[in-house]
């Protein structure tokens, strides 16, 4: 079930285990993606390219707020 906050005009949307990112996100998202390394923050870009930091967080809560940091900094 996909769930989304918006942050400074920016969505972060977390989702469920088999959801693909671009079926629930735009240009500008920030999505939030379980697998079993952890919690990854993948950005959407404007052409539908994904981005993404190297490694996954340990944690839901330190995914959502670097996802919340990056909202704020490209809100700037």
């Amino acid at each position: 079930m996909v769930t989304v906050i918006k942050h400074r005009r920016v969505n972060i949307v977390t989702l469920a285990e088999g959801e693909a990112v671009l079926e629930h996100c735009g240009s500008g998202d920030i999505a939030l993606v379980q697998d079993a390394a952890g919690w990854w923050v993948h950005f959407v870009g404007e052409d539908g390219a994904i981005d993404s930091y190297d490694a996954a967080f340990p944690s839901y809560n330190k995914a959502l707020w670097t996802a919340k940091a990056a909202a704020e900094f490209s809100s700037e």
